[in-house]
């Protein structure tokens, strides 16, 4: 089709469920006492046929099933949603299929049942590595349950990557230092790095409003435990090629880079959301949030779409400007056309003074020293 991105294909598929909401999540999850798993899959297998007859001819080179929690999901649902999706869509030879994972043992039995199923790639929710860090942050887990979980995804997947959660209360630079050495120890060739945020609406949000909330670091020790993951993991042939995510070469999330570099992405499941190039024109979509809402409409009606908006021309600017400065390698600027048309080129002079951006050919980046301050950078490129 004319006017795609030249970024790639992929799909979302949301799982909205877990076994217990953590403290620190704003995602769309949701704990419930009994899940009809049948059911999900004929809603899935309904959604996938709808947009498969919208883009059915774009070859389709990722799959991502992320949550709410997808171990929790039956091999067998796994399978079927994939048989689905092989039969809507021409794949590429070796397209990625990832599939999130909660570690405890009782999930990560199911890893050699996904991996038949079609999953290659799992992204493991370690988070930590200390167990009062874990309790703290509301994991089912415990700190060797998570060893042990990615040292079997590593034997059964050929790609396996690990989240963690750093600058938590309590945390000292040293302690993070030990921690994320140890988890280096472990030789991801894929790790995301996150440092907690207090995101509003969360138990965590309401208790630092009510002053319960002690020991978060400040923005010097925060920015000091920065520097320490960039420093370990570059040491260890790691480095940033977005924001939080750190890979080695050949092993960046193939999936994620279609969001960052703006590709287009079908969008399936409560509260999944989806940019989809049809026509000429740029389509931002979304589905109902609540569960039981979106299995209603997909089950009445065919579709579980809540928005289905097309984007203006700067608005599409804007959000490449927006995704693509989280990669190290920036975005391709060329003055008037694309995401130049939504810079303050100005304010991009200034700021490339300050060594806070630089231009490399006709590449628009951010410096490492800029990459702290990225959000209000965006804000200083997006002035009118």
């Amino acid at each position: 089709m004319d006017g795609e991105p030249a970024a790639g294909f992929g799909l979302y598929l949301h799982w909205p469920y877990c076994r217990a909401k953590c403290p620190y999540c704003d995602f769309n999850s949701h704990v419930a006492a009994g899940i009809d798993q049948h059911r999900w899959l004929a809603a899935y297998r309904s959604e996938i046929a709808r947009l498969a007859a919208e883009t059915g001819s774009r070859t389709l080179s990722t799959v991502f099933i992320g949550g709410g929690t997808p171990s929790l999901m039956a091999p067998e649902l796994v399978a079927g949603l994939l048989e689905a999706v092989r039969a809507a869509w021409p794949m590429s030879n070796d397209p990625e299929i990832t599939l999130e994972a909660n570690p405890t043992s009782v999930e990560s039995s199911r890893f050699r049942a996904y991996r038949d199923a079609g999953v290659n790639r799992v992204s493991v929710g370690l988070q930590a590595l200390d167990d009062d860090a874990l309790r703290l942050l509301g994991r089912q887990h415990c700190a060797s349950e998570g060893r042990a979980a990615f040292a079997l995804a590593r034997q059964v997947f050929p790609r396996a990557s690990f989240d963690l959660i750093y600058a938590r209360q309590h945390q000292t630079a040293a302690a993070w230092r030990a921690e994320l050495a140890a988890a280096l120890a472990l030789e991801p060739d894929h790790l995301s790095l996150y440092q907690l945020t207090i995101e509003d609406g969360t138990p965590f949000a309401a208790r630092v409003a009510a002053g319960r909330m002690s020991g978060l670091p400040d923005d010097d020790r925060a920015a000091e435990m920065w520097d320490i993951t960039q420093e370990l993991c570059g040491a260890a042939g790691l480095p940033a090629y977005e924001i939080s995510n750190h890979a080695r070469p050949g092993h960046a999330c193939r999936h994620n880079l279609i969001y960052w570099e703006c590709g287009d992405f079908a969008g399936i499941g409560p509260g999944a959301h989806g940019r989809l190039t049809l026509n000429g024109s740029r389509l931002a979509t979304e589905g109902h949030r609540d569960p039981a809402k979106w299995l209603q409409e997909v089950e009445a009606r065919g579709n579980g779409e809540s928005r289905r908006a097309a984007l203006a021309p700067t608005e599409a600017a804007e959000e490449r400007v927006l995704m693509g400065l989280r990669l190290a390698d920036g975005i391709a600027i060329g003055r008037g056309s694309g995401p130049a048309g939504a810079i303050n080129f100005g304010r991009a002079d200034a700021l490339e003074a300050l060594g806070l951006l630089e231009r490399a050919g006709d590449r628009l980046r951010v410096t490492p020293q800029g990459r702290l301050l990225l959000d209000r950078i965006i804000i200083e490129l997006l002035a009118a």
